[in-house]
């Protein structure tokens, strides 16, 4: 049997990770079946909810670092993927976590004779390079370490200053980069999938949760919704599910979102004008219309700091009206 493809799609929180992989899916060969193993930081799943919608084979890893609890969650979510033959994997670690680990799993049995591992496309938001919450986090440099390609996203929203200082700051890394480019929207060629994976060093030592290994949040027969936090590497998640028969005013949820001081907000919520993504950067409001017509609304909030999070599930609640 031959070796199906993978690659890393990796990148800081709020970088757009997931809008890239939804542009190389929809500009894939036609004939090929793509997977994606998605990790979230989070619980509830709202970047598998997202990438499902295009047809492709999706398994999610939530509640932290996939490689943890001996590599367990990330073993059974390849070992699913795998048994459906597809052409290519396409894996999401989340904003938070590090590639080495993850790359030696991948680079080694058994999963060295079934997955030919290829460059690993590190994504960066040049606005963020001068924020010392990024430049400080070993996380966000080792991602360019460990990256084949690195590519600066949001092209659009940065002033040349900032892509120069990008491309300073990717060029004063050791380790040869088979790509550094710049792109808007997460427009990724399907091509850069193919350049050269090099091997590389990292220094960085994991810490391995030995916990159990989470599940996706999922909602009792009679819940209308449920509440999941999560903690780790310096910050903090709440996410919250919500029935299938809810339904949220669009204006309202995103003026909520809008005022939110967090460093990322992601939802994918029913609304009382038809089923959105939401990805919130910044406080900036980024709304993707969804061809779902009926299903559970997701939304998930991450900071370094725990908000007052009783106080915004009061609001969300108020907010509730049951679908049609």
């Amino acid at each position: 049997m031959s070796q199906i493809a993978a690659n890393i799609i990796t990148g800081f929180l709020g970088v757009g990770k997931t809008t890239a992989i939804r542009h190389l899916l929809a500009n894939k060969p036609d004939h090929e079946r793509w997977a994606i193993l998605v990790n979230e930081f989070g619980e509830v799943g709202v970047d598998g909810a997202i990438l499902s919608e295009q047809g492709a084979l999706v398994k999610e890893v939530p509640g932290g670092c996939m490689c943890c609890v001996a590599g367990l969650p990330m073993t059974v979510g390849l070992n699913t993927l795998l048994a459906e033959q597809p052409d290519r994997i396409l894996i999401e670690p989340t904003g938070l976590g590090h590639p080495k680990d993850i790359i030696g799993k991948l680079t080694q049995p058994p999963f060295d004779a079934t997955l030919s591992l290829g460059a690993t496309i590190t994504l960066v938001d040049p606005r963020c390079i001068d924020d010392v919450r990024y430049r400080e986090n070993q996380n966000f440099h080792d991602q360019i370490a460990l990256a084949d390609v690195v590519v600066a996203n949001k092209l659009d929203q940065c002033s040349e200053a900032q892509i120069a200082t990008f491309h300073n700051y990717v060029a004063a890394f050791d380790g040869e980069k088979s790509l550094v480019t710049g792109v808007e929207q997460g427009a990724l060629e399907t091509a850069w999938l193919a350049l050269p994976r090099h091997a590389r060093q990292a220094h960085y030592h994991h810490h391995h949760n030995d916990a159990e290994p989470m599940t996706t949040l999922a909602l009792g027969p009679d819940d209308t919704y449920t509440r999941k936090e999560n903690q780790g590497q310096g910050y903090v998640s709440c996410g919250w599910l919500f029935a299938a028969h809810c339904c949220f005013p669009f204006d309202a949820l995103y003026g909520l979102l809008s005022n939110i001081n967090a460093q990322r907000i992601k939802a994918v919520v029913n609304t009382d004008e038809g089923f959105y993504a939401f990805n919130v950067a910044n406080q900036v409001v980024t709304v993707t219309p969804m061809s779902i017509e009926q299903a559970e609304s997701r939304i998930e909030v991450i900071d370094t700091d725990a908000l007052p999070w009783d106080e915004l599930e009061s609001i969300l609640l108020s907010f509730l009206t049951p679908s049609n």
